[in-house]
């Protein structure tokens, strides 16, 4: 597994799920807009409802555009990024006798995907595991937030 196959699989995974909230927000506009959901009476909140849901959908979708663009500059950047752990790394982390993998990445921390078979999560510079690998080398022993020690085992 490379960090370009992760990379690939993370844009795919995002555009998939952009597609999907695409279709949701037309509908949820097309709700919002429809003359037919006028309130009926002055406790008839559907208009109200389907505007908020079409405006949070929108911010998600701008998100994920947002979120495309910054993984496809790490995609065309290559794979320059070794040694320490930083933004861009793919790093895999020893806990109890199993290995987890995690890519560090400007955005949508918690997104999993499966590449050749071994689970990847995104993490962000923002959560306290990211905040605690910053920095360390492959060989380098830890402590999670949890208190447990784990250990770096690859960084790419």
């Amino acid at each position: 597994m490379t960090k370009s196959d992760v990379l690939t699989a993370i844009l795919a995974r995002l555009e998939i799920e952009l597609e999907a909230l695409l279709k949701g927000a037309k509908a949820s506009f097309a709700a919002a807009t429809d003359p037919d959901s006028k309130a009926e009476n002055k406790y008839d909140t559907r208009t109200l409802e389907a505007s908020y849901v079409a405006r949070g959908q929108a911010q998600r979708v701008t998100e994920l555009q947002e979120a495309l663009h910054a993984f496809s500059a790490f995609q065309a950047a290559g794979s320059a990024v070794t040694g320490a752990v930083r933004l861009g790394s793919l790093v895999g982390l020893e806990l109890g006798g199993s290995v987890d993998h995690y890519f560090i990445g400007p955005a949508e921390g918690g997104v999993e995907i499966t590449v050749e078979g071994t689970e990847v999560m995104v993490i962000t510079p923002a959560s306290p595991l990211c905040t605690r690998l910053m920095g360390k080398v492959a060989g380098e022993k830890m402590q999670l937030p949890s208190g447990q020690a784990a250990l770096v085992k690859s960084v790419a």
